[in-house]
């Protein structure tokens, strides 16, 4: 480093970045700035840093990455993210810091080849074969590679932790950072919890053979987004109010997670059906509007999703939910069909099963429906297809297999929207089995049963098809010399 360039701390670093970009820093920032400067200089070799989402960990660590190559340019940098592209955004970001700021711009290589996007070399005196910066994936090849820093950036997200085989997975590929560190490596882990097994626990979790936690001795600072008295970490972008309503929007399983960063156990989860609104006004169609609407509240979109069952000998319900959401982002629970066929039809069960869901379609106006595919399912879309046309519905099929733990999927779809008190149930679903899975259902259980909350699941988590793509062409063939209708809420007792 020339004579020229001043020696500086990371905060004042920080700082002086910020204020290029016209921006001021807040004191959250310093916080973490100063503690991974302490930690620097005093030799800590093994970090982890929690703080909730959205506080700008990872472009603070991406400063941070610039500055120790300002001090170092000899030292060899490891980001390890979930994926390739996470990884990457960092190192590109540390590209730009380099280019930009006034301390580093001297580190820029002459050689455009060394200045790749997942890749680059500063212009130092080492010569190795090991870039500056290397972006990986946890599932990319780090065989030969080795670094005098490895920075896990966000490595735990659902992808990489929803079942317990990629939870191994992910503590394999982060237990081998071993081999890839030198003598006196440091290691940084950022990120959030998004398992109640997560990497980043404070205790073993003993059930899955830990005797100490997986980042046992690392020294720690931890920033949920509300303190011991209950005041904002960063009351300058998220006061009580706005705090508030995040916790309402993302439901109190991911706030505490991701926020209050607290691994979640799952198993812990109930629904409670004192959540749920309740309404018993029908589906109207407004020729004259060419709208529906359920009592005053024009709806926006709809969403169906069936999960079928034939002759289970567990006893599964096939189960159609046809949910429907307003102009205010409310949702309207409108229809549950326990499927009935007529075991003495000379018609094979799917085929029953297929118009009786076509028929429903027609009935409700809905622009598609999703079907689960695994299993039985695989069969049924073709067959799905053939019924609406019989039927005259426009509905299209979606075909979806279901990728996450059914226990996940059910307090993904359910939680958020009832701790906001944004999920309308229709009266007529009380008379089906529905508000007793609810009650009685405990994740993991295999003793209950949640074929409705599964459905239900689905169709609240799914993209709900906008109603003015159908409505807003007249030669789809439910409009077709339609009458003013009314569509009731019928299901069938369980």
């Amino acid at each position: 480093m020339t004579n020229q360039i001043p020696v500086v701390g990371f905060r004042t670093f920080l700082v002086l970045w910020n204020r290029m970009q016209g921006r001021t820093t807040p004191m959250l920032h310093i916080k973490i700035a100063g503690w991974l400067e302490a930690g620097r200089e005093s030799g800590e070799t093994r970090s982890l840093l929690m703080a909730f989402r959205s506080a700008g960990k990872s472009t603070i660590v991406g400063l941070y990455a610039s500055w120790l190559l300002y001090r170092d340019p000899d030292l060899r940098i490891l980001v390890l993210a979930a994926d390739n592209a996470l990884a990457g955004k960092m190192v590109r970001n540390v590209k730009r810091i380099i280019e930009r700021h006034p301390l580093t711009a001297h580190l820029k290589p002459e050689k455009a080849d060394q200045w790749a996007s997942d890749r680059f070399t500063v212009s130092r005196a080492l010569e190795s074969r090991d870039p500056s910066m290397l972006a990986r994936g946890v599932g990319g090849n780090i065989t030969g590679s080795r670094a005098d820093i490895v920075i896990c950036d966000d490595v735990e997200v659902p992808a990489t932790c929803d079942s317990a085989e990629k939870r191994e997975n992910l503590r394999t590929v982060l237990g081998e950072m071993a081999y890839v560190l030198v003598a006196g490596g440091a290691q940084l882990y950022i990120g959030t919890p998004h398992d109640y097994y997560s990497i980043y626990a404070d205790t073993p979790r003993t059930e899955i053979g830990e005797e100490r936690e997986f980042l046992s001795g690392f020294s720690r600072l931890q920033i949920p987004i509300l303190n011991e008295k209950n005041q904002s970490a960063w009351p300058e972008r998220y006061t009580l109010e706005d705090i508030e309503r995040l916790r309402a929007e993302t439901g109190p399983g991911k706030f505490e997670s991701q926020m209050m960063l607290k691994p979640v156990n799952i198993m812990e989860s109930r629904l409670n059906p004192d959540l749920l609104r309740f309404y018993d006004a029908e589906l109207e169609y407004a020729r004259e509007l060419d709208a529906l609407y359920i009592g005053p509240n024009r709806m926006a979109g709809a969403s169906c999703r069936w999960d079928p069952a034939f002759g289970s000998a567990k006893g599964d319900d096939s189960v159609l939910a046809i949910v429907f959401g307003d102009e205010a982002g409310n949702y309207y629970l409108h229809h549950l069909e326990y499927i009935r066929i007529d075991p003495a039809s000379d018609k094979p069960e799917a085929e029953q099963q297929c118009e009786i869901v076509a028929g429903i379609a027609k009935e409700m106006y809905l622009p598609s429906i999703s079907v689960e595919n695994n299993g039985i399912g695989i069969f049924l879309p073709g067959m799905l297809r053939n019924a609406l046309t019989k039927a005259k519905s426009s509905a299209s099929v979606r075909e979806e297999p279901s990728t996450k733990n059914k226990a996940v999927r059910i307090i993904e779809g359910f939680e958020t929207l009832m701790a906001a008190g944004r999920l309308y149930v229709h009266k007529d679903i009380c008379r089906t089995p529905f508000l007793r899975e609810m009650r009685e259902w405990r994740p993991g259980s295999t003793k209950v049963h949640d074929d409705a909350l599964d459905a239900v699941a689905g169709a609240l988590s799914g993209h709900p098809d906008r109603l003015t793509r159908i409505h807003g062409m007249g030669k789809q063939s439910w409009m077709t010399g339609a009458a003013p209708h009314t569509a009731k809420g019928v299901l069938d007792e369980h």
